[in-house]
């Protein structure tokens, strides 16, 4: 692998405040996939800039384009480490081979990554609850207006150091469950991280904040009857003999963080299922008292109590300012897994440094 290293080393001073996404380091990853040049090739590490594409590229036009999000903590121990990393590899893959994007090595995307890290381990925040979010992306580039798979195609990873995401901090958000579009069918793009995904729920979303709502919860695309995922994470609720979420049906990204909260949920005795839930025995169950508390979990927020939950004329009140007991209690385990507060038993923690 090739590094860029003309560039004169510079002190990295980090601001006091990190908007999530905002700020990147100095270097990026970058490999080229070309079927003449023998496939995926030239991985590289070279100085973050613009990238050289033409208007032409196919991706600005089909939008042929997946991506990836994870993140390196510094530990207590100042050691920086990674969170599952191999999953996120796995379905950057997963998510290639339903785009027509040509499945990428394992060990060299993942050595890219580590390699990456290294060169700017000094943009890692050692502030509590500060990481540095990694984004993989992948791409085509062929220049060409005809409706088919490109034939060229880019991966790039950046990094960027990022405050919590929720800068108020671990509270409850509000959340708004919208029947007025849907974002996924089942055989469709819903189970994969791709740019299609996202930007179908663009106008809910921005319609909920409007309404000073923080998310939309999605519901099945044919019967407008079943919960779903919302925008940027998973969805759980907690009833008081059960905690569960939506089963992937193929229209719901399997997140890393939510399969570490089913199996962190097992492990402490809890009755988990995955299961079809209907947004009428949600609001009934909140009715009846049966409903404890519900929240989201995602890479970006890990945990994301749910404050309030509004469908049509039903509002679901939570408190407003304190998270839910169970949302909190994962909340914990999981960054504390991954700050080096709380021990490991999982070997879900990888080292970069």
């Amino acid at each position: 692998m090739s590094i860029d290293l003309l560039e004169t080393e510079k002190k990295v001073v980090l601001p006091e405040y990190l908007p999530f996404g905002k700020i990147y380091t100095d270097h990026i990853f970058e490999m080229d996939y070309d079927p003449d040049m023998g496939g995926w090739h030239n991985p590289r590490i070279s100085k973050y800039g613009s990238l050289n594409l033409t208007p032409a590229s196919m991706v600005l036009h089909y939008g042929q384009s997946i991506f990836e999000g994870l993140k390196a903590y510094k530990q207590e121990s100042e050691r920086v480490v990674l969170f599952r990393p191999e999953k996120n590899i796995e379905r950057l893959n997963s998510s290639a081979k339903r785009m027509c994007i040509p499945e990428m090595d394992h060990d060299i995307v993942f050595q890219g990554m580590i390699d990456l890290i290294k060169k700017d381990i000094d943009w890692v925040p050692s502030r509590p609850d500060y990481s540095l979010y990694i984004r993989p992306v992948v791409f085509g580039t062929e220049p060409l207006l005809g409706v088919r798979t490109s034939e060229t195609y880019k991966l790039v990873i950046i990094l960027s150091p990022v405050g919590p995401y929720y800068p108020e901090g671990f509270k409850p958000v509000p959340i708004l469950v919208t029947d007025k579009y849907v974002r996924a069918v089942r055989k469709g793009l819903g189970d994969c991280k791709t740019a299609a995904n996202y930007a179908a729920g663009l106008l809910a979303q921005s319609e909920a904040k409007k309404e000073g709502y923080t998310q939309v919860l999605w519901l099945d695309a044919i019967e407008q009857k079943y919960i779903e995922e919302v925008g940027a994470m998973n969805f759980f609720i907690c009833f008081k003999d059960e905690v569960t979420t939506p089963s992937l049906s193929g229209t719901i990204l399997p997140g890393i963080t939510r399969l570490s909260v089913l199996q962190i949920l097992k492990d402490w005795g809890y009755n988990v299922t995955e299961r079809m839930i209907s947004i009428d025995e949600v609001i009934d169950s909140y009715k009846n008292g049966g409903l404890i508390e519900m929240f989201g979990t995602g890479t970006a927020a890990v945990i994301s109590s749910i404050s309030r939950l509004k469908y049509n004329e039903h509002l679901l009140q939570f408190d407003d300012n304190v998270a839910g007991e169970l949302a909190t209690k994962l909340y914990d385990e999981l960054t504390g897994i991954q700050f080096g507060k709380i021990e490991d038993k999982y070997n879900w923690i990888v080292p970069v440094l």
